[in-house]
C-alpha cells in the first residue's frame, strides 16, 4: 500500500515537475546529474522558504530602523523642547524681574509724590489755621474800631468847632484803617479758599496713588505667581531624576557651584534693600532667582552626569542585567556589574555624560575597553568594542563616538557591557537611564 502511495505521489509531481538531466562534459567524459520530481520539490521548497527568510528578516530590520529613527528623532525633539523651555523661562525671567524693578521704581516715586504732597497739605492746614487766627483778630479789631467811630460820632456832634475838626481827622483816619483791615480780611479769606480747594485735590490725588499701588500690588502678586509656578513645574522631575538616581540633589548642587567655570555664574539677588529689612515682593523675588538658579546648576550637573543611554539609536535588545548571574564560561553564581546590550556589529557607542578619557586599549576579560571619568565621582566603562575612536586624556561631551560595538574579550556574542560606578563602586546603570526618561 506504501508503494503504491509513493507511486501515485511520484506520478503526480511528474505532470508538474517532469525529471530533468544536468549534462556535466569534461575533456575524458560526460556525465549526467538526474534530478527527479520529489528531488526538484525539496529544492523548491527549500528556495521558496530561503526566499522567505530573506525578506522577513529585512522587513525585520528595516522596521527595527524606522523604530530607532524615530525613538532617536523623539529624543532630540524633546530636548529641544525642554532647551526651549529653559530659554523661555529665562527670558521670561528677565522680563519680570525687569517689570519688578521698574514697578519698584514707580511705587518709589509714588511714595515721594505722596509725601510731598502731605508736606504741602500739613503746611496748607498750618496755614489756614494761622488765617482763621488773624481773622479772628480782624474782626475784633474792627468791631473795637466801628465801637470808637460811632462813639467819635457823638463826641464830634457835641463838641466845638476846633475839638470836632480834631475828631473828624481821627474818624478819617479809622475809616482808613478800616478799609485797610477789610482789604486784609477779604485777601486772608480768598487765601483760605485756595488753601482749602488745594488742600481737597491733594486728597483726589493721594486716593489716586493708593489706587494705583492696590494696582500696581495685584500685578505683581499675578506675576510672582506665574514664576513660582514654571519654577516648581520645571523644577520637580529634575529633583526627582537625581534622586531616583540615588544622589543628593544638595550635595551634587554644592559641588557643581564649587566647581562651576562657565560665564556669568550663579544669579544673584537684583534688589538690594539697603540694609533695611526686606519687603515681601522682595523676598518673593529673591526666591524665585534662587529657583531659577537652582534649576540652572542642574542643568549643568545633568550634563556631566550619564543620564543618556549609550546606544541612543535603539538598534539594541538587553541581554544581561545588573547583578549576580549564572557565569556564561563555567556556570555558577558571579556578580555582573554592569549590563548587555546586544545588536549589530559596528553600531555606534556614544558617550553618556561630558567627561575625560582614563582607559582605552585592551582590557582582560573586558576586550577593547573605554573608561571614562565624570565629574561627581562618577565613571562608566564601555566593553566588549569592535573599534576605539577616542583616546587617554581626551575630552568627551555627552553623545560624542568613543566607539563601535564587537565581541572582543571574554564575551559569547556581539555586545556592549556597560558600567557606572559611583565612589569606586559599581552600580546599576538602568537606574541613570530610567531616571531620566521622563527629562530628556
Amino acid at each position: 500500500m506504501l508503494t503504491r502511495l509513493a507511486y501515485r505521489i511520484h506520478t503526480t509531481l511528474e505532470r508538474y515537475l517532469p525529471e530533468q538531466r544536468l549534462f556535466l562534459k569534461s575533456e575524458h567524459a560526460t556525465r549526467f546529474v538526474r534530478l527527479r520530481p520529489a528531488t526538484q520539490l525539496l529544492l523548491l521548497v527549500g528556495g521558496g522558504a530561503l526566499i522567505t527568510w530573506t525578506f522577513l528578516a529585512s522587513s525585520i530590520l528595516l522596521m527595527a530602523g524606522l523604530s530607532a529613527g524615530s525613538d532617536r528623532d523623539q529624543a532630540r525633539v524633546q530636548q529641544a523642547l525642554f532647551e526651549e523651555r529653559l530659554i523661555s523661562l529665562s527670558s521670561d525671567r528677565d522680563l519680570r524681574a525687569d517689570e519688578a524693578v521698574r514697578a519698584q521704581e514707580r511705587f518709589n516715586l509714588a511714595l515721594d509724590e505722596v509725601s510731598r504732597m502731605q508736606t504741602r497739605l500739613l503746611a496748607s492746614e498750618d496755614r489756614r489755621k494761622e488765617l482763621e487766627t488773624g481773622i479772628d483778630v480782624i474782626q475784633n479789631t474792627l468791631r473795637r474800631t466801628i465801637k470808637e467811630r460811632d462813639e467819635a460820632r457823638a463826641l464830634a456832634a457835641n463838641a466845638n468847632t476846633t475839638t470836632a475838626a480834631t475828631e473828624v481827622s481821627r474818624v478819617k483816619d479809622t475809616v482808613a484803617t478800616l478799609e485797610i483791615m477789610s482789604s486784609a480780611l477779604g485777601q486772608a479769606a480768598r487765601e483760605r479758599d485756595e488753601m482749602v480747594k488745594l488742600a481737597d485735590e491733594t486728597r483726589e490725588d493721594m486716593a489716586e496713588v493708593l489706587r494705583s499701588k492696590e494696582e500696581l500690588e495685584l500685578r505683581n502678586d499675578a506675576i510672582f505667581a506665574r514664576l513660582e509656578e514654571a519654577v516648581t513645574v520645571s523644577m520637580e522631575p529634575l529633583d526627582k531624576m537625581f534622586r531616583e538616581a540615588g544622589m543628593s540633589p544638595d550635595d551634587l548642587l554644592k559641588q557643581v557651584r564649587r566647581g562651576y567655570s562657565g560665564q556669568g555664574g550663579p544669579l544673584t539677588p537684583i534688589i538690594s534693600t539697603k540694609g533695611t529689612a526686606p519687603t515681601p515682593d522682595e523676598i518673593r523675588a529673591n526666591a524665585i532667582l534662587e529657583g531659577f538658579d537652582r534649576m540652572n546648576m542642574y542643568r549643568l550637573a545633568a550634563v556631566k552626569s550619564p543620564f543618556s543611554n549609550p546606544i541612543p539609536s535603539g538598534a539594541y535588545r538587553l541581554t544581561s542585567g545588573f547583578g549576580y548571574r549564572s557565569d556564561p564560561f563555567h556556570g555558577g553564581g558571579r556578580m555582573h556589574e554592569g549590563i548587555d546590550f546586544a545588536g549589530s556589529y559596528g553600531t555606534p557607542i556614544k558617550a553618556t555624560a561630558d567627561g575625560t578619557v582614563v582607559k582605552a586599549g585592551w582590557s582582560s576579560g573586558y576586550g577593547r575597553m573605554v573608561q571614562i571619568r565624570h565629574d561627581f565621582g562618577l565613571e562608566t566603562l564601555y566593553g566588549h568594542l569592535s573599534e576605539i575612536h577616542v583616546s587617554v586624556g581626551q575630552k568627551v561631551s555627552r553623545g560624542d563616538l568613543i566607539g563601535d560595538m564587537g565581541n572582543s574579550g571574554r564575551s559569547t556574542g556581539t555586545h556592549l557591557h556597560y558600567e557606572v560606578h559611583v565612589g569606586g563602586r559599581p552600580v546599576n546603570p538602568m537606574t541613570f537611564i530610567k531616571a531620566a526618561s521622563n527629562v530628556f
